[in-house]
């Protein structure tokens, strides 16, 4: 710090504040409303600059040692409840902010004492144009590509990684309020340079790292979906041909039915043609085809997975009630159903149990999707952190299945119920979804 008067202060404090809290801001997603999100920044940001003008007023001495170290916990406390995002991402951002205002805080002392005889002015003005670079920056550059991916960072960052990235950034950040590295020297200059230099330049490059490694885990879900979809393409080909086939033998039946029609009425046998009528209408109930659903989609997955389930054995039971547009994407019916429907065919093979069966409950009550699926089980699945795994890791299709349940911020729930693995799907369908739909 250069000293100055209380108004010296007060600029300062609000150019500190002001940057801290604004790159917090362009990174977050709020809590609240952005106007009332704006309206308590700016309250908060008044009070804060005030109280720590008067600090700087009553006690110069202590408020230039600790004020810089001491605005990262009273400003990151204010973001943290502002925002809707994981406490150890708000960590994250508040110490990114804590770091740019230490690189402005350091150019600006430092450009000013060194060539222009410690002038607060030009320690302010070098203050304000670093300021400006670093939001004008996050705002053209930064804030898109960091909202597009935090969902991949938030996937990505554990608690360890979070933690070992915030601990290196306040390394960093710290460097420019050290009591003891205050003292100008071209030794402290060129090390605070180096260090604030080093520590920005790995945190951008591990910024990039989480969400390139995000993205590709996105495309890989992605990719399973699309040859799930395959599949699933292949095997309605393949009861389309055996579609055709049927309509193909009911044509040849056709002209035997019709020979004996012929044969009756011209025998005048009334009683017995009306009787073979009858016998006719019957058979053709019997074989009438029988929708499970009047949603497509959902009819196209049940009808195929259950056709390959009774295949093998499987005795399949289905309950669906759902209306013909549910405001749910076609790819997100078959990441939960597909895989869901896949899952209990796996289980009920290697339960090694010789009666099986899936039973499947879909139903729609008012905005909410109701999604339940029961399979044999030999009660050997092994479960980590609630959800269920295999020899590989986590269980098949599971990420599959909560990835497209989060899209409509649903739940999903997995357990052992008296002999049989039951998987619990709720997904919530928005009015403005629907509406669309």
């Amino acid at each position: 710090m250069l000293g100055g008067s209380f108004w010296i202060a007060v600029l300062r404090n609000a150019m500190s504040m002001g940057l801290m809290m604004s790159f917090f801001l362009m990174l977050d997603r709020p809590r609240y409303l952005m106007k009332k999100t704006i309206g308590c920044y700016v309250i908060f940001g008044c009070l804060t600059v005030t109280g720590y003008s008067l600090w700087y007023l009553n006690a110069p001495e202590s408020f230039v040692k600790f004020a810089g170290l001491s605005s990262i916990v009273v400003t990151g406390l204010f973001c943290g409840l502002m925002s809707s995002d994981r406490v150890y991402l708000s960590l994250y951002k508040m110490a990114v902010s804590f770091y740019l205002l230490s690189v402005c805080v350091f150019c600006g002392v430092d450009v000013a004492r060194w060539w222009f005889d410690a002038n607060v002015w030009v320690d302010i003005l070098v203050r304000f144009v670093c300021t400006v670079i670093v939001l004008v920056f996050t705002w053209k550059k930064l804030r898109r590509q960091f909202l597009d991916g935090v969902d991949f960072l938030m996937e990505e960052m554990d608690l360890f990684s979070s933690v070992t990235l915030l601990i290196s950034v306040m390394i960093g950040a710290v460097v420019a309020y050290w009591p003891n590295l205050q003292g100008f020297s071209i030794f402290n200059m060129v090390r605070a340079f180096v260090t604030l230099f080093m520590v920005g330049i790995l945190q951008y490059t591990i910024l990039h790292l989480y969400i390139h490694l995000g993205q590709e885990h996105y495309y890989q879900r992605e990719k399973e979906l699309l040859e799930i979809n395959e599949q699933l393409l292949y095997r309605q080909m393949e009861l389309m041909r055996e579609s055709e086939m049927e309509a193909a033998r009911i044509r040849h039946d056709v002209r035997h039915h019709t020979l004996l029609i012929k044969e009756y009425a011209q025998k005048g046998e009334i009683e017995e043609l009306l009787e073979y009528l009858n016998q006719y209408d019957e058979d053709i109930e019997n074989q009438k085809i029988k929708y499970i659903s009047r949603n497509r989609a959902v009819n196209s997955i049940l009808s195929v997975y259950a056709r390959k389930a009774r295949s093998r054995g499987i005795q399949v039971y289905m309950d669906v009630k759902i209306g013909e547009q549910p405001a749910i994407r076609d790819i997100d019916w078959i990441a939960i159903l597909a895989n869901a429907f896949e899952n209990a065919i796996h289980g009920c093979e290697s339960s090694g149990v010789s009666h099986q069966e899936i039973s499947i409950y879909i139903a729609r009550k008012g905005n909410k999707v109701v999604i339940r699926f029961s399979n044999t089980s030999a009660g050997n699945v092994n479960f980590h952190k609630g959800l269920p795994t295999s020899e590989k890791g986590t269980g098949l299709g599971v990420p599959s299945i909560m990835k497209a349940a989060s899209r409509y911020d649903g739940e999903t729930d997995f357990e052992l119920q008296n002999g049989a693995f039951v998987t619990r799907i709720l997904l919530n369908i928005p009015c403005c979804m629907e509406n669309r739909a």
